[in-house]
């Protein structure tokens, strides 16, 4: 398999080779993402394998928009604030999920991770998809993430379909809490983690 290199221009082909279950790499606010349509079991065997990651940690679902957030995760008021102040953006919420997922997304632990991008193309790459996607950052396992497509195909040339031309902005990965009746953090990235507590408790 030849990855193809799509310009930005380029993003309705990029959509459409995730419509037909191939893995795509394309830049974010944060780092470089690999990305699948979320409810496809042979796309997400692709990702696992290009990423070469144990299947034991579930993928972060990737929405176009904050109001479809409610559709996936049980929100309550302190995931309703930090919505409020930190999304779109560098932030992922890992919360108890709402609808039926099949274990390829959950893998059994009755959650999921959800992020929404505050980049342009990201929003109208996953809007013309139609579906979420499952976007982890672009890396192998255990090794250093890409921040550019020129790193990108280096790693993953002849693995996956397409890579989307670009660079990420911050190269920070987005900072990941687990909100349940606590709030835990998983990773801390661009957001400072005692500024989400601050929010989420109401104290500014």
């Amino acid at each position: 398999m030849k990855t193809k290199i799509l310009k930005q221009s380029e993003i309705n082909i990029a959509a459409e080779l995730l419509k037909q279950g191939e893995v795509v790499a394309f830049p974010t606010e944060t780092v470089f993402g690999l990305g699948v349509i979320f409810d496809d079991v042979v796309a997400y065997q692709k990702l696992v394998e290009a990423k070469q990651r144990p299947p034991k940690q579930p993928f972060t679902m990737m929405l176009a928009f904050e109001r479809d957030i409610e559709q996936y995760i049980h929100v309550n008021e302190k995931i309703i604030k930090i919505i409020k102040n930190f999304m779109p953006g560098p932030l992922t919420i890992i919360a108890p999920i709402k609808k039926k997922l099949t274990h390829d997304i959950t893998l059994g632990t009755g959650y999921i991770g959800i992020r929404v991008s505050d980049s342009v193309l990201v929003s109208n790459l996953i809007s013309l998809v139609g579906k979420p996607l499952l976007v982890p950052s672009a890396n192998i396992h255990g090794e250093a993430v890409c921040v550019n497509s020129s790193e990108v195909l280096k790693v993953f040339n002849g693995k996956i379909s397409a890579v989307i031309e670009g660079a990420s902005l911050s190269q920070i990965p987005s900072t990941i809490i687990k909100v349940d009746d606590k709030i835990e953090l998983i990773r801390e990235g661009t957001n400072p983690f005692k500024d989400i507590l601050k929010v989420s408790e109401g104290n500014i």
